[in-house]
């Protein structure tokens, strides 16, 4: 679920990005040193880093600045997903392959009679082929080569593989103002820093949450802070809001084969 963190997170990372294009390993694009956190410095840290020449760049949501924007019920997003395990099926034999994952079913359908193995993480083919034989054997013969198992006598039949979809849930949406502020030991080293951080921000449209999700990013405001210029710190204020949703992650099931009535007939597909 995204919260003031996750935010406060995302607008971080996009500040690293802007002034460290070729990673923390490499100088800075503006040739200073520059430590980025979130909350606010302390006097020590301040002081500290100007000594050193490093620019400071605070993120923080601004208290009393939360809003309610919630504008629709609960949405529902089934997020892709791919099983582990495939089937191929050739006349009457079925052959698995890969190995399951947390969530992955497998099903044999003989003669409309349907046998479902819940796969657990970790089990191979051939484990899978031979736990649907064993299921299939308390009605009919069955055979089993490795991860192949055939039934004899059967003129057609169907297998499938299929894995749990996880879904996320927005409950809520909400917005809030979040302070950038970067502090230096030059107005020249705050400007320059700061420019930076607008122009990476400024083109971003939606931030990407920890959740997947997207957190809206308008601009609302600048303005330079010196009053602080006795102690060497240069301070510019950028105000950003974000639009986010409270969401929730869930796991539903699939289904592998079910009953269709058609003009009155039952029909397993």
């Amino acid at each position: 679920m995204a919260d003031v963190a996750d935010v406060e997170a995302a607008l971080i990372a996009a500040v690293l990005a802007a002034l460290y294009p070729n990673g923390a390993g490499a100088p800075s694009a503006t040739g200073s040193p520059a430590r980025v956190f979130r909350g606010w410095p302390t006097t020590s840290l301040l002081t500290q880093d100007r000594a050193a020449g490093a620019v400071d760049i605070s993120v923080f949501g601004v208290p009393g600045t939360t809003r309610n924007t919630t504008r629709w019920g609960i949405q529902i997003a089934e997020l892709p997903s791919q099983p582990s395990l495939t089937v191929g099926v050739s006349g009457n034999s079925a052959t698995f392959f890969g190995t399951a994952a947390k969530g992955d079913l497998a099903g044999v359908l003989v003669t409309q009679t349907a046998y479902v193995y819940q796969a657990q993480p970790g089990d191979s083919a051939a484990l899978v082929a031979a736990a649907l034989a064993d299921l299939i054997r308390a009605d009919q013969i069955c055979w089993l080569t490795q991860a192949t198992l055939t039934v004899p006598g059967v003129a057609d039949l169907v297998a499938r593989t299929t894995s749990a979809v996880a879904a996320l849930e927005e409950w809520g949406r909400q917005e809030q103002e979040f302070r950038i502020a970067v502090w230096a030991g030059s107005p020249a080293a705050r400007d320059s820093t700061a420019s930076l951080v607008m122009q990476s921000l400024a083109p971003v449209a939606f931030l990407t949450l920890a959740d997947g999700t997207g957190g809206r990013l308008q601009f609302r405001g600048t303005a330079n802070l010196d009053g602080d210029q006795v102690a060497s710190i240069y301070r510019r204020d950028m105000i950003f809001v974000v639009e986010y949703g409270t969401t929730l992650l869930n796991t539903n099931p699939t289904m592998l084969f079910g009953d269709l009535v058609y003009n009155g007939s039952v029909i397993v597909a």
